[in-house]
């Protein structure tokens, strides 16, 4: 049974519980690069069960996230109140072959793209942080909230890669 919003939500931040956002968010590009750095290109795109992402997978899930969230993040600054549109991870991945993308590729269109929402955030007055969008299924997300949201989303996959690493490593 899938998890409802409220679920993916919980666990989201319960990897960032205790840490700084914005911390997390800017190790997270380089901690994926150690992580990644002696692998080859079939390593990486070996899933480790049949339903599971590889490194390649989720490195390139992590560029097109990325992507998303500077799309949201401008929308909202800008107009208090946005839409924010979910969209289909598992169908992004399909249509965009993630399993067939480049991973340092994708790693370095992520690490580009924290690098300029990382410094967009920088320059945005504090009071524009409660400015929210309306996520179609998690409801009212303000940048603050995002900010934690996004780090989450890079601890529960740095975990992942972590794991796949560790059990290549067993074999």
């Amino acid at each position: 049974m899938p998890e409802t919003a409220q679920q993916y939500t919980q666990r989201i931040l319960g990897h960032v519980e205790g840490k700084k956002p914005l911390a997390v968010q800017r190790s997270t590009p380089k901690k994926l690069a150690g992580l990644v750095a002696r692998m080859d290109r079939k390593r990486s795109g070996k899933r480790p069960e049949a339903d599971k992402w590889s490194i390649a997978e989720i490195l390139a899930h992590l560029a097109d996230t990325e992507l998303v969230i500077s799309w949201r993040l401008r929308q909202i600054l800008c107009s208090n109140g946005a839409p924010i549109q979910a969209y289909d991870q598992n169908a992004w991945a399909a249509t965009f072959k993630y399993g067939k993308r480049d991973p340092k590729g994708a790693l370095n269109t992520f690490r580009m793209l924290r690098e300029n929402n990382l410094t967009l955030l920088k320059t945005v007055s504090k009071e524009l942080w409660d400015n929210y969008g309306m996520h179609e299924e998690r409801g009212q997300e303000s940048i603050g909230r995002i900010v934690e949201m996004v780090a989450g989303h890079d601890l529960n996959h740095i975990q992942q890669v972590e794991r796949i690493v560790k059990a290549g490593r067993k074999r």
